[in-house]
């Protein structure tokens, strides 16, 4: 257990991450205004590309284009495009995901004329 808690402490941005993802989940969870939601969704999903940025990186690692003139290629010299590829992914999917869920709040308190969740479940019924 003590090499787990040295290990974690080798890596703070691990700490940040985790930390980052609880208190978006904390705020999704707790809170009953849906702005508030969409805010610790936002704050969840960054968390995770935060994640996946740091993660990816490898020190030392070059671009991972081969021109026809060089030498046999070793592996172990280049950084993984898909980690980046994904998290660009990961960004454009948050992006969109908080585009529309502003406009569904938007659209249920122009209705209801509430931005409280039980406000609005109970008026919907």
């Amino acid at each position: 257990m003590l090499d787990l808690v040295h290990e974690w402490l080798l890596r703070p941005n691990f700490i940040v991450f985790v930390t980052l993802f609880l208190w978006g989940l904390y705020i999704m969870v707790v809170h009953t205004n849906l702005v508030k939601k969409l805010i610790g969704l936002y704050i969840l999903q960054t968390s995770v590309i935060f994640f996946l940025v740091a993660f990816s990186s490898k020190e030392g690692a070059t671009v991972p284009v081969i021109r026809p003139d060089s030498m046999p290629v070793d592996a172990v010299e280049y950084a993984n495009p898909l980690p980046h590829a994904l998290t660009v992914t990961a960004i454009v999917v948050q992006v969109a995901t908080l585009g529309v869920s502003l406009a569904l709040v938007s659209a249920a308190y122009r209705k209801y004329r509430s931005l409280d969740e039980n406000e609005v479940l109970q008026r919907a019924e």
